[in-house]
């Protein structure tokens, strides 16, 4: 939408079929986002949404929506694949290998080259001793087969997060029996405005009231994301660091006890293993409205903690001896979130491919540029990823202004590329990686997929909100070289 406005010619070459993204990926039944939908839009494309937290059939309209409103499908090529891309560094052109869905090959030549493939869409499955020698349907959420009739079915679920969340309450109306695999508990913040829909007499001040909308899209936005903030920041002082970073953590946590404890009230077994040992927000913080704890209490769900030994041919063999045969089995195990650009080779200054660069250690300016590889964008690219109440889309729509900053110095100046100065993109880094270290998801006894294996969060933004904003608002040029 930016570089049209800008009168800028550009190619959006897409995998898919149809655009979306995660929200066409991901189909399986109660999929929702977990922000407030009043912040999960875009500035320039308001949007009066049925509910407060919105499903995803209703997101994957919106987007679709937004690309055929804003004229942007004749710019995309559908069903093609970018394999990788190399720079010429003579004429600082990227050569950006295509392929379609016949397989037929093919080569793009472009002056910037600006990946927006995210975090979390390649699946990752549990490395598990007998994986993919089970006997029947086994699918990721993000794969949902809908071919397959849940209906009087015993199903497995390896998982507990946020896909997890939101489809065993559904599947469980349904199957039989429901047997869900627990590796670690998530902190799941209640709001019971989850999956409410929005009163008349709000949609009546969304569509009447002028500007109420943007006053309330503001309100949201500033009491999550940057009122959160101090909820998550480490006291060096705090004498509890293994469960909490803070008093004001340790209170964040007491209320999701207290919320755990009320929707299990009498189940003593599920309250004890429902409580996370990590701090809140060390991980992916979940919202619901109490429907998880209370599906766990069902007669066909059954919540199992031991460790996986083995997946069989019949279903899930446990560390305890004890055999759970099932007719399907889901994996609701995440996603390669480190994996930037994968499977791509994208090929910078002397030939060499970004993953080699990076190895397990992803790192760029801004999250947006990367030394070495000059006019190489990244939008949703290393510690750009939130924790606590915000919008990617914002935090998107904060990178691409920054881009088409650079972009701005690039035409008005005759230069052929921009290259991030390797000192200024280390010291940045630097900079985020302390402030990592003093927030909940830095905790050194904490796991995650927000961290290397060497304990880095690669993933993350450790400030407020608005300091991304504020920071790619403008380009200094003294953070480049140019040519």
């Amino acid at each position: 939408y930016r570089l049209n406005q800008a009168g800028i010619a550009f190619t959006s070459v897409e995998l898919s079929a149809e655009v979306s993204g995660t929200w066409l990926d991901n189909q399986y039944p109660g999929c929702r986002v977990d922000n407030p939908s009043r912040v999960y839009e875009y500035s320039f494309a308001r949007y009066d949404w049925p509910q407060y937290f919105c499903a995803q059939p209703v997101l994957r309209k919106y987007f679709n929506e937004c690309a055929t409103n804003f004229g942007l499908r004749p710019h995309i090529r559908f069903e093609h694949e970018v394999e990788g891309a190399e720079l010429d560094e003579e004429s600082g052109i990227w050569k950006v290998a295509i392929r379609d869905k016949h397989g037929v090959a093919s080569e793009m030549e472009a002056n910037a080259f600006i990946c927006c493939v995210g975090q979390l869409n390649q699946p990752s499955y549990p490395d598990i001793e007998g994986f993919g020698t089970f006997d029947g349907p086994a699918f990721h959420t993000a794969r949902w087969d809908s071919s397959q009739d849940l209906k009087g079915k015993r199903v497995a679920v390896i998982g507990t997060g946020a896909s997890a969340m939101q489809t065993v309450p559904e599947i469980a109306k349904e199957a039989a029996d429901v047997v869900v695999f627990q590796r670690t508990p998530p902190w799941i913040h209640p709001d019971e405005d989850y999956r409410a829909s929005v009163p008349d007499g709000e949609h009546w001040l969304i569509n009447h009231v002028p500007y109420y909308a943007r006053w309330n899209h503001f309100l949201l936005f500033w009491l999550d994301g940057e009122g959160l903030h101090a909820s998550v920041t480490k006291d060096e002082a705090w004498e509890y660091q293994d469960r909490s970073v803070s008093e004001a953590n340790e209170a964040l946590r007491n209320t999701m006890i207290d919320f755990i404890k009320k929707e299990l009230d009498g189940h003593e077994r599920l309250i004890d293993v429902s409580i996370p040992y990590h701090p809140p927000c060390g991980k992916r913080m979940l919202v619901d409205d109490g429907t998880w704890y209370r599906s766990l209490t069902r007669d066909n769900v059954h919540l199992i903690t031991e460790p996986i030994e083995c997946i069989n041919a019949g279903g899930v063999l446990g560390k305890d001896g004890v055999q759970h045969d099932v007719d399907v089995v889901i994996y609701a195990t995440g996603f390669h979130a480190g994996r930037f650009f994968w499977p791509m080779e994208i090929k910078g200054k002397g030939g060499r491919d970004i993953r080699e660069h990076w190895g397990d250690d992803p790192r760029a300016y801004m999250g947006i540029v990367v030394p070495e590889y000059p006019n190489l964008f990244c939008l949703y690219g290393p510690n750009t990823n939130i924790v606590v109440t915000g919008s990617t889309i914002f935090f998107s729509e904060c990178g691409m202004h920054y881009i088409m900053a650079c972009i701005r110095v690039l035409l008005e100046n005759g230069y052929k590329s921009l290259e991030c100065r390797k000192d200024v993109h280390d010291a940045y880094n630097e900079v985020i990686d302390e402030a990592n270290l003093q927030v909940a998801w830095g905790a050194p006894n904490v796991r995650s997929w927000y961290k290397n294996k060497a304990g880095r969060v690669t993933q993350n933004w450790p400030f407020k909100l608005l300091k991304y904003w504020t920071q790619t608002k403008t380009v200094n040029p003294a953070d480049f070289h140019f040519h």
